[in-house]
């Protein structure tokens, strides 16, 4: 969608900085923001359009064509957005990530949980087919949160294809790209380049993502267009299988040291009042509920006509 007002441009920049925020955290998906926000579906167009014919719209007709064949606009102010978000929070989500777990966990648990209601509300009629599909996507995603982390060292060709991976799972709403990172054992690696400005890394694991990005979003452009209301379904359950992940209450059962960092593999979920520590009830709860009505801020917002 060429053609946007600066204002409109302005909202694109700031869903792509709550796209970041939410990627920078493992078990948040930046794909569930845009499909909250309503750029979903053009954000996988845009990334098809990406392809080599663009070439030769450039050489044919210029740059205006070809920019606007890109939808480039909506590219590059999505993409801002969501850089000026990473770089500037990474420092932050670690430290919160580390000192305030609980508080951190109870605003995105909250925002994931609305965010079932809002995927499953735009399924058009559900029928056995999409429970089924449904519950398929809870076990992978269940299942996944439950892999054992990797401990093998993180070196180069392995960040690239880290990347390829992530960005996978940063554009499916419900499947965190971060979280992928934290199973591969390269999480900590990647965001301490983020914030220590380790250009090397910083680009190996870009390219990946990039090729990553460009294949798997022909595959959802594909599904979307054959089986729109299974792959909602499919979303769907992806979200309500990763909500045991990011549930606030959980006891960390075993860490791991690597390159002097720790990195946490194996932890249980637990009630709140079985919680060790003060489990923060009021805050957390006033910030889990801050996030599920973030959500439907959002959808208000995106469905005006200033989006």
């Amino acid at each position: 969608m060429e053609g946007r007002t600066p204002i409109q441009y302005l909202w694109v920049v700031l869903k792509g900085m709550a796209m970041g925020a939410a990627d920078v955290v493992p078990g948040v998906s930046g794909g569930t923001i845009a499909f909250i926000s309503g750029i979903y579906e053009e954000l996988i167009r845009s990334i098809n359009n990406i392809r080599p014919s663009l070439i030769g719209v450039l050489k044919k007709e210029g740059f205006k064509a070809f920019w606007r064949e890109l939808n480039g606009s909506f590219l590059l102010a999505l993409l801002t957005g969501i850089a000026i978000s990473v770089i500037t929070l990474a420092k932050s989500i670690s430290w919160l990530l580390i000192h305030q777990p609980v508080l951190l966990w109870s605003f995105f648990f909250g925002l994931v949980v609305a965010s079932v209601f809002y995927v499953a509300r735009s399924i058009d009629q559900w029928k056995l087919n999409i429970l089924i599909m449904a519950l398929l996507g809870a076990v992978i995603a269940y299942a996944v949160a439950s892999l054992p982390v990797s401990q093998r060292e993180a070196g180069m060709p392995f960040l690239f294809l880290s990347g390829a991976l992530a960005i996978c799972a940063m554009i499916l709403p419900g499947i965190s790209g971060a979280f992928i990172l934290v199973l591969l054992g390269s999480y900590k690696t990647i965001l301490d380049a983020v914030h220590e400005r380790d250009l090397k890394i910083i680009a190996v694991v870009g390219v990946g993502a990039i090729i990553g990005l460009l294949s798997f979003a022909r595959l959802l452009k594909w599904m979307f267009s054959r089986f729109k209301n299974a792959t909602l379904g499919l979303l769907t359950g992806f979200i309500i299988g990763s909500l045991p992940k990011i549930w606030p209450w959980k006891i960390v059962r075993e860490t791991e040291v690597f390159d002097d960092k720790e990195i946490v593999v194996a932890e249980s979920v637990v009630a709140p009042w079985n919680f060790p520590e003060d489990p923060q009830w009021v805050p957390a709860i006033i910030l889990a509920i801050l996030g599920f009505c973030l959500i439907f801020m959002l959808e208000r917002l995106a469905s005006k006509k200033t989006t």
